[in-house]
């Protein structure tokens, strides 16, 4: 097994904690790390020993063996120098000046070098995601461990503020698993005043008064010192190409805007007869297709099929989308969703499976009515009471005609591949049949009915809200917080304490709250009933100040005796906890508060006041009655409606509730008994504890815009029988219309119909009661028909964690209570989408993103002036814009929707949040630039008149590279397919991606460019056919994720003749009975010869040979290895770009004037140098390096041999300062070597 050597000291060396993170990205297994005093052998640390390849040390050596490909390029000669170059940069440059903060001589010199290298790293990483590429490589591992010690010890908020890149992307690294395994989590420094007490941070000490003679020779010194300084700079000016890391070269005609000019009208097929632009561009590609598919009815499962009742022995697959509000816009949490939706729904489609994708949009009860109220009173000056309820529903379905119809529009642009015939919207008339019937059903089975509870009211909204549309605002302390209603500020976040009079005694007891003004709704004072301190109050009373009501004095274990004084104010009708109290111990229930926040049932002066003026009132009344005690922060959770900004107060109302008792119970047995499945597993721990300890759910909305409740009053004109009162359910019935209500209250109460009076109830459902039969009610429920015995139950239900509880599990308990089946056999709930700093998606911070703009791209002005619509106030609207400077400097450039979709679907993972940096999706947009040149290059390959073969079943004519290709297809094809049976989508877009970009367009497409130029017309007609194949199964891999592009190019490949469909939505996807050519011999073998390939371009691009052919030999330890080599020697040349490739024996001399490299333990690569670079010029340079090693040798040596070293300097530093004197011997050890090779060239 290898071993990893680290010196003792190596928690804190930048170089070894890099190496450290490289071995946990190790694909293989990691090799054991010992820590040690000195490495093995007199090697230096680190080390890396390897019983194949021998020996490696110092960290990038040791770091390039650990790290797997895709951490140094994947054998692409440019990218891997770029990554040497970033990995010298940080040993070379960054190293020294955060090793310098740590010594005062060099401290002021050391921040300043810091400040000035961390400033081209903002620059540079301004458009950037990571430092190389589009992925993490060594070159941000060793940068970003190098600037550990600065960010954590150094750098304060305001420096790191002016730094928002580099901070970015810091925080992107460190928060990486593998280096969380090594680091742990990483502490930014906090606040401003701890720079000053950090060892690192410039210093400024008082220093005694100087002669004068003393300031001129300062003077002159430091003029000397500016002087030297200039030349410095310019000599790093010059030689910045040299020092400095080489930007990346933009392609400028990428991200051009072509576009598709050919008339075409919507539902005709698009013109694609035409030479295919220079470049891809998501305009052109996107443009035409979307009304095609639409016509052609691809998206229906009737597609193909004479009827969808017919036996399908490929299966069944039915999904319903989780129906967004009619009011809002799409954001990127939507498009995540989609984008996993739509290509779990393609991917089912191309299988054969009868697949539907139902659309639909919820009515949005609340939303809906503020959005059309503010338009009304915006426009006409008028209230909804004003036009009265018939006709202010007129305007909201007014207003749903002209703007509801925004969300279908976008979920067309993401591709969404819905059967728009099946749309449906929870209002109309099918599913509001079905609301009606549901609600009367559960009221004739006694599951809904009628009570007085403590809901959550919104004083503006003038309605219950349910608990998703509370927001929960935490505070630290006193904090005054704007309220609707109120001219200034209201004061939350404090505890007033203050004290009840015990009746007919000169005793208090002492009570505290945050929410003072509902002492006037006071009907007891609660007591533990172990507490000492109050036994003797047992059957006392305690005045009330104002209404001079007698408060018993109750006992109940909920009382925490350790809090404040012991005892406890109970208010009943206004707090869920002193609701239970108050049932338990018979108390009265004093509703102080109307609809609208006003004070009722309270003694003058409180009487009518606004509930938060009456909270000033009341403290400045017990204080005139000597009864204020005091008042303290309180670290508190304020409730706040998010639709009206309102404080929601527990007010008692009448309202009709579900039993959600047993239905709760069967919903956590259909998953404890595995007839449900969740997926993450580890969301079934919060479905159980949700089913588990379920509350009855109150489904009365005091709205006029949504399904009105189909419940009536009764009132009986007759003296035998009482008047009803509202909370009392016998006085209810529901009926689909008011004549078949009469029946039932006339029967109930055994009286003549024409006695009965009625009055429905002027409230309206709650609008997650409709999406919760939405599953079933979409089919036409309660009524059989053939869509609901055809798709009911469905297959899959995909949506986001948080609404487990809101959506998910109401669809479970009524679809098994309704219909006696579950809704659907599968949940997959994904991940939450945060911002790239991983902050929740918040109009007031900037980073809500519309998925249009980031497919169509978005100047920073646009972005400011989308907040101008939002209702955010002045500072909110600064602080929003400063977020979108921040991170969209430039705007946001045309990433299309293909790699929009593709990006989310590589970001999702089984966890439940999303970091999502929009800058990474324009790098799938470069990925989808290299598709269209490699299908370009392909295309010209096969030539005009290329007629693909009837199967593609293989000759026994296939080259090794052919063969190769064909094994690496067939495991993509494994991949995606078990990628999707697992939901594992960033399984599924790295093995795709990996195929067309690492294997097909890296690889194969470079191996056939000799073989289309040569003239062998069988090999040239075997690699043809073999192109095809990859293509076409390419593509189809690739199409649930990208189908713009994928339709596309599709359409512009020939077809075999059996496989003659008329799109790539409907063509089958690739699965293993077609692609089972997997030969692990051919991927070892390709394997050695990649090896090969990455030596060789690693010297090329150690000696800046990447321009320049040489000639390259290969020793061979064994006759298996050469035969390998000699097989695949026509590939390694053309994929190292070398200009021959001599085999050696194992027992052959090294060839003189060459460099060498290992590439395994079975060969090793000399690249000859004759002719190729400066002798003169490298001794030269070596002849340098060995004198400033050699002095800094010396020095190091004169140090440690000084008398009290060993008893004054730290172990850890004489650690150190052996092993840079180990490492100095090594590298003037190999400037010797390199100098004598290159002394026999000359």
């Amino acid at each position: 097994m290898a071993t990893l050597y680290l010196p003792l000291s190596s928690s804190s060396d930048p170089r070894c904690l890099w190496v450290r993170v490289s071995r946990q990205f190790s694909c293989h297994s990691r090799p054991k790390v010992q820590e040690v005093s000195s490495g093995p052998r007199g090697l230096p640390l680190p080390c890396l020993l390897t019983p194949s390849s021998g020996s490696v040390w110092g960290p990038w050596a040791v770091s390039y063996m650990l790290a797997p490909d895709i951490l140094s390029g994947c054998g692409d000669p440019r990218s891997c120098a770029l990554i040497k170059q970033w990995v010298n940069y940080a040993e070379s440059d960054l190293l020294p000046s955060t090793y310098g903060l740590e010594h005062a001589q060099e401290r002021d010199r050391a921040y300043l070098e810091l400040q000035r290298i961390l400033g081209f790293l903002d620059h540079h990483l301004k458009v950037r995601t990571y430092l190389v590429g589009e992925r993490l490589s060594l070159a941000d591992i060793a940068v970003s461990c190098c600037l550990i010690h600065p960010y954590s010890k150094v750098l304060s908020p305001s420096v790191r503020d002016n730094l928002p890149n580099v901070t970015r992307w810091f925080l992107t690294c460190v928060s990486q698993q593998q280096f969380q395994e090594v680091l742990g989590e990483v502490t930014l420094l906090g606040a401003e005043t701890d720079t000053s007490s950090t060892s690192a941070a410039p210093t400024n000490t008082t220093a005694p008064a100087k002669t004068p003679a003393q300031l001129k020779k300062e003077s002159k010194k430091k003029e000397k010192l500016e002087r030297f300084q200039q030349k410095q700079e310019k000599i790093k000016g010059q030689q910045t190409e040299v020092k400095k890391p080489k930007a990346e070269k933009k392609e400028k005609k990428e991200l051009g805007v072509i576009t598709y000019d050919i008339p075409t009208p919507p539902g005709e097929k698009k013109d694609i007869q035409g030479p295919m632009p220079d470049s891809y561009s998501p305009h052109y590609v996107e443009a035409a297709w979307y009304p095609w598919w639409e016509k052609e009815g691809f998206f229906k499962p009737e597609y193909g099929r004479s009827s969808i009742s017919d036996p399908n022995p490929k299966g069944m697959f039915m999904m319903c989308i989780p129906p967004p509000n009619v009011t809002g816009s799409l954001h990127l949490g939507h498009a995540l969703t989609n984008a996993i939706q739509d290509s779990l729904t393609r991917w089912h489609r191309m299988r054969g499976e009868l697949t539907l994708w139902n659309p639909g949009c919820d009515h949005a009860g609340i939303a809906t009515q503020v959005v059309v109220e503010k338009k009304l009173w915006r426009e006409k000056g008028k209230t909804r009471h004003d036009l009265g309820r018939s006709e202010f529903i007129e305007e909201v379905w007014k207003w749903k005609s002209e703007k509801g119809d925004r969300i279908y529009h976008q979920l067309r642009k993401l591709g969404s591949s819905l059967d728009w015939d099946r749309a449906c919207f929870t209002m109309d008339p099918k599913l509001s049949l079905a609301v009606q019937e549901a609600f009367i059903l559960l009221h004739e089975a006694g599951v809904i009915y009628r009570s007085k509870r403590l809901v959550n009211w919104s004083c503006t909204l003038n309605s219950a809200i349910s608990d998703i549309e509370v927001d929960k605002k935490e505070l630290s302390g006193r904090t005054i917080l704007p309220v609707p209603g109120y001219k200034e500020g209201v004061e939350f976040g404090v505890l007033v304490s203050f004290a009840y009079k015990v009746v007919e005694t000169d005793e208090e007891v002492i009570v505290a709250t945050t929410r003072v003004e509902t002492m006037l709704g006071d009907t007891a004072v609660a007591v533990h009933p172990e507490d000492q301190r109050y036994q003797h109050l047992r059957g006392k009373y305690v005045m009330h100040p104002f209404s001079f009501r007698l408060l018993p004095v109750v006992f109940d274990e909920f009382v925490d005796m350790s809090f404040g004084t012991g005892a406890v104010k109970i208010t009943p009708a206004h707090d869920q906890t002193d609701y239970e109290v108050g049932m338990r111990h018979s108390l009265e229930f004093i509703n102080i508060m109307d609809d609208n926040g006003k004070l009722v049932n309270v003694p003058e002066p409180f009487l009518g006041m606004k509930r938060f003026e009456a909270r000033k009132a009341v403290l400045e009344a017990l204080k005139v009655k000597g009864l204020f005690k005091e008042i303290k922060d309180n670290p508190m959770v304020v409730p706040i409606c998010s639709r009206s900004k309102d404080i929601v107060e527990p007010l008692l109302k009448p309202q009709w509730y579900v039993r959600c008792d047993e239905m709760g119970k069967k919903a956590a047995d259909a998953v404890r008994d595995g007839h449900l499945t969740i997926k993450p597993e580890f969301h079934n721990k919060t479905w159980f504890t949700w089913m588990d300890n379920i509350r009855d759910w109150c489904i009365s909305r005091q709205l006029w815009w949504g399904h009105r409740i189909p419940a009536y009053f009764v009132t009986i004109d007759d003296p035998s029988v009482p008047a009803g009162e509202d909370t009392d359910g016998k006085y209810w019935v529901s009926g689909r219309s008011e004549e078949e209500a009469r029946e039932k209250a006339a029967k109930l109460f055994n009286v003549e119909p024409g006695k009965v009076s009625l009055r429905q109830d002027e409230d309206v459902l709650d609008t997650w009661f409709s999406s919760g039969i939405f599953p079933f009610s979409i089919f036409g429920w309660p009524n059989e028909t053939e869509d609901l015995n055809v798709f009911y139950p469905g297959t899959l239900l995909e949506t986001g964690h948080d609404i487990l509880f809101f959506w998910v599990a109401r669809m479970v308990m009524l679809g098994l209570t309704l219909t006696g089946k579950l809704p659907f056999k599968e949940v997959y709930l994904h991940a939450v989408v945060r911002d790239a700093h991983g902050r929740k998606m918040s109009k007031s911070l900037g980073n809500v993103i519309d998925p249009l703009d980031v497919i169509n791209g978005i100047t920073l002005e646009g972005l400011h002036a989308q907040l101008l619509d939002s209702n955010l106030d002045p500072a909110e609207l600064e602080r929003a814009k400063d977020g979108q400077k921040s991170d969209y400097p430039g705007g946001i450039p045309e990433c299309g929707t293909d790699a929009l979709r593709f990006a989310l679907c590589a970001y999702t993972s089984q966890g439940r949040d999303i970091n999502l940096d929009v800058n990474r999706i324009l790098g799938y947009r470069h990925f989808c630039n290299k598709l269209w040149n490699a299908t370009k290059f392909a295309m010209r390959s096969l030539g005009d008149g290329y007629i693909p073969p009837e199967s593609s079943l293989t000759t026994g004519q296939e080259s090794n590279a052919d063969l190769w290709i064909l094994s690496r297809l067939s495991l993509a094809v494994e991949l995606c397919n078990t990628g999707f049976h697992n939901y594992d989508f960033p399984g599924i877009t790295t093995a795709v991606y990996n195929f067309w970009l690492y294997e097909l367009c890296d690889v194969y497409l470079e191996c056939l460019k000799p073989v289309f130029s040569g003239s062998d017309d069988v090999v040239k007609a075997v690699a043809r056919n073999t192109l095809y194949t990859c293509l076409d199964a390419g593509l189809r891999l690739l199409s649930p994720f990208m189908p713009f592009l994928t339709e596309e190019l599709y359409q512009r490949l020939p077809r075999r003749a059996a496989a003659q469909h008329p799109s790539i939505c409907v063509t089958p996807y690739p699965d293993a009975t077609e692609f089972h050519w997997r030969d692990e011999e051919i991927e070892k073998n390709m394997d050695l010869a990649l090896l090969l390939v990455k030596s060789i371009r690693s010297l090329r691009a150690d000696y800046n040979l990447t321009k320049t052919k040489a000639d390259c030999y290969v020793k061979c330890q064994d006759a298996e290895t050469r035969s390998v080599v000699k097989a695949y020697t026509s590939y390694i040349t053309v994929l190292s770009s070398t200009n021959s490739l001599i085999i050696l024996q194992a027992e052959d001399p090294a060839p003189l004037g060459t460099a060498v490299n290992t590439a395994s333990d079975k060969a090793t690569v000399y690249l000859s140098l004759k002719g190729l670079i400066d002798v003169e010029k490298e001794l030269s340079k070596l002849q340098t390096k060995r004198s400033d090693l050699s002095r800094q040798l010396e020095k190091l040596k004169e140090r440690v041999a000084g008398a009290d070293y060993r008893t004054k300097v730290p172990p850890a530093v004489q650690q150190g300062d052996s092993d840079k004197i180990k490492q100095i011997e090594t590298e003037l050890q190999k400037v010797e070597e390199a100098t004598v090779s290159f002394q026999q060239m000359v």
